[in-house]
């Protein structure tokens, strides 16, 4: 797979150089056309003592010229030896239970140790579509988010899924530990989600042309200052379940985002909250190909029960 990369270069004219047309002198020195470059030229792609020319002017001794051009890069999802716990594997799909800390994909600030450079270690055949660095992602969880995300691994599993998830036919159930306490035992948050003007990383549901979001929240169990709820996603926004709890004044412990609640003071005990405590405990889909309905789930992880038990004792 490829991708495009701006190269920039420069040449210094050289004694020895000096006389010839800027354009048939480029296209030797370079082993492009003189029809290529005369274009890059004509675009403003190259400057001569960072002006822009024409194609007949002539060059001098000294003189600095400044190419800009877009080359195809090969983008290569680099396999890497990372354990990866795989709850469902066929041609076309693979179902995995995400570690928290685990970022989904390559991106800046994280070229390895994805979750997709462990897949493409334990999996030999990836999709062909989606991405050179995320190949049949079609849907994604947090970093700091734990749980169930299915991948696919054909070009049909791929644009069916897509699809699926943008008619909202799956089935999300979360489990989160917020701060504060409910009034109610269940409840819906329906208000739309969209950039923030201020922070334009986060998303905020004060925005004046979100796109529409709703999220059902139920409590299991309630802790001193904080309680465990079920959450089900009637949409798929970024950052959702965060946004809405964050809105409603009971932002998920552990985000550092939405809520900076990484700590619990109750008087003399502090409880540090490692990671936002956000857990993607089932999903559920028809398959793309066979259309079979396939149900995963996962168990709280280690460090969500930890927390849970040490809010237990205050």
């Amino acid at each position: 797979m490829y991708s495009k990369e701006i190269i920039k270069e420069i040449i210094k004219v050289a004694d020895s150089e000096a006389g010839q047309r800027i354009d048939l002198y480029l296209a030797e020195k370079t082993a492009k056309t003189r029809s290529f470059i005369k274009k890059l030229i004509e675009k403003g792609f190259i400057l001569l003592n960072g002006k822009e020319i024409k194609s007949g002017q002539k060059i001098k001794p000294g003189d600095i010229i400044e190419m800009t051009l877009l080359e195809d890069k090969e983008v290569i999802l680099k396999p890497e030896p990372i354990p990866l716990e795989i709850l469902y594997k066929d041609e076309d799909v693979a179902v995995i239970n995400k570690p928290a800390g685990m970022v989904m994909y390559p991106a800046a600030g994280h070229r390895s140790g994805t979750l997709m450079n462990a897949l493409a270690y334990h999996i030999d055949k990836l999709a062909s579509v989606g991405g050179p660095l995320r190949p049949g992602v079609v849907h994604r969880l947090d970093k700091d988010t734990s749980g169930v995300v299915v991948v696919a691994l054909s070009e049909k599993a791929y644009y069916t899924l897509v699809e699926v998830f943008k008619r909202r036919e799956i089935k999300r159930t979360y489990y989160a530990i917020v701060f504060g306490h409910m009034k109610e035992r269940e409840g819906e948050i329906e208000l739309p989600i969209g950039r923030s003007k201020t922070h334009r990383k986060k998303m905020s549901t004060r925005v004046k042309r979100g796109r529409y979001a709703k999220t059902y929240w139920r409590v299991l169990e309630e802790y001193k200052n904080s309680i465990l709820i079920e959450v089900r996603l009637a949409t798929g926004r970024t950052h959702q379940i965060r946004v809405h709890l964050s809105s409603i004044g009971h932002p998920v412990l552990g985000d550092s985002v939405y809520g900076r609640k990484t700590s619990l003071k109750i008087k003399d005990r502090t409880i540090k909250i490692p990671r936002q405590m956000l857990h993607a405990a089932v999903l559920g889909f028809v398959h793309p190909v066979t259309g079979e309905w396939l149900e995963f789930s996962s168990p709280i992880p280690e460090d969500m029960l930890e927390i849970m038990q040490q809010l237990k004792t205050l």
